[in-house]
């Protein structure tokens, strides 16, 4: 790698001779992989020059955020400027995360090791999903970082002392949906800590959310004139909206999930067979639906046109080098950018919006709550029940009946 940037023979020898010249090119070729410039890689190898050289020879047990500061300050005083500290930090940075060299402040509460165990009974004995493991334990840490920060122990807390939390953290920010969460995630983790005997087995039956009722909202979906508006609003010379108008495609058509559109393969664009195979999320099993002319002409356009060439097999890539998969985040400002440029308005302006819109369309068509459920890929038909209010045709006849002739 180091021949293909570097065409000086004295250059190219303080590349080969420097320390962790392995770990070095090994990155330096994963970079070039996902798309970066031969300029980018230029840079990344000077920057990374110079931290190998002045890497401790044990770096490979762990390099923190203050060694890479003390490097970074010697490389400020030979160059002259503070760009040149940030860029030493931008680029080893990402170097030492690629190696495993990276390790991240930890910062330790009084009741670590408690929601440590949490965590694992959580994952290890009741088998719960990485999703609510993460959330669980995200609403737990906080909770236990306030009760430090006022110097709440967790054996002595008391059921006021658990309506102060939701007092002063969430007025103002958490909606009742958030609130209800929050409760049952506290909750939990509160029973837990009782049959541990950290805390009072009393206080987590004292904890009690809003109550949220099954089917009480209605589906928050933009009229299909402006989904319309928003599949043929695209600027075909510019490479964002040739890849975002395939993504929204996807979405509003087939009534994708977000990560399911993110975690699209291309093997599972079948072209010549006119099929296109989904993971579905939420049945964990695939599904095959038929590959829309439209849906594959942007495909193509995309895949042909703008996609980056990488050894990745995710469909939707990042434009920017270094290139890299789509994460299922990003397709909340994709969605919401388009929205706010055609000043379409919604209660909800990211991707289950389009979803919502794909059901809706579908019930406005005549199809059954079984026939939804199974383009939607619900697991049951009690799922699709809330579209039943937007059935506009069903609810005027049920309007309409006239109850004259049975009295």
């Amino acid at each position: 790698m180091f021949e293909k940037l570097v065409s000086d023979p004295a250059a190219l020898r303080r590349h080969r001779t420097a320390p962790f010249a392995a770990e070095r090119e090994r990155y330096l070729q994963h970079c070039a992989d996902f798309g970066a410039t031969r300029a980018t890689l230029l840079v990344k190898s000077t920057e990374l020059l110079f931290l190998s050289s002045h890497l401790a020879p044990y770096a490979s047990e762990g390099v923190d955020m203050a060694a890479l500061h003390q490097i970074a300050d010697t490389r400020k005083s030979t160059c002259k400027g503070a760009m040149a500290c940030q860029r030493l930090i931008d680029v080893g940075r990402p170097w030492l995360k690629f190696l495993g060299w990276w390790r991240e402040p930890v910062i330790e509460l009084q009741a670590q090791t408690c929601l440590d165990r949490y965590v694992a009974w959580m994952r290890d004995e009741r088998g719960f999903s990485c999703a609510t493991v993460y959330l669980w334990r995200r609403h737990s840490k906080l909770f236990l970082s306030w009760c430090e920060k006022t110097n709440r122990q967790l054996c002595d807390l008391q059921p006021n002392d658990v309506d102060a939390y939701f007092i002063s953290e969430g007025r103002g920010r958490w909606c009742r949906g958030s609130v209800s969460t929050i409760a049952s995630a506290l909750r939990a983790f509160l029973r837990y800590c009782a049959t541990q005997g950290e805390c009072s087995p009393r206080l987590p039956e004292t904890i009690r959310g809003p109550r949220i009722y099954r089917q009480e909202s209605l589906p928050y979906a933009p009229r299909w004139s402006d989904v319309r508006r928003v599949l043929t609003y695209a600027d075909k010379s510019k490479a964002r909206d040739i890849r975002d108008r395939a993504i929204l495609m996807l979405l509003a058509i087939y009534g994708l999930r977000r990560g399911e559109v993110a975690g699209l393969q291309l093997d599972q664009v079948d072209w010549r067979g006119r099929v296109l195979r989904v993971f579905r999320l939420k049945r964990r099993q695939d599904e095959t639906y038929p590959l829309l002319p439209s849906v594959a002409e942007a495909l193509a356009l995309y895949v042909d046109t703008v996609r980056p060439q990488t050894a990745s097999q995710q469909v939707f890539m990042t434009l920017q080098a270094p290139c890299r998969p789509l994460g299922a985040s990003a397709l909340y400002d994709i969605v919401n950018r388009r929205l706010v440029a055609l000043g379409i308005q919604a209660a909800h302006r990211g991707p289950h919006a389009l979803r919502h819109a794909c059901a809706a369309r579908l019930v406005a068509e005549g199809l059954t709550l079984k026939e939804i459920g199974d383009h939607l890929g619900h697991r049951s038909t009690s799922a699709t029940r809330i579209y039943a209010k937007v059935d506009m045709t069903s609810l005027r006849e049920v309007g309409d009946f006239d109850l004259g002739a049975l009295q």
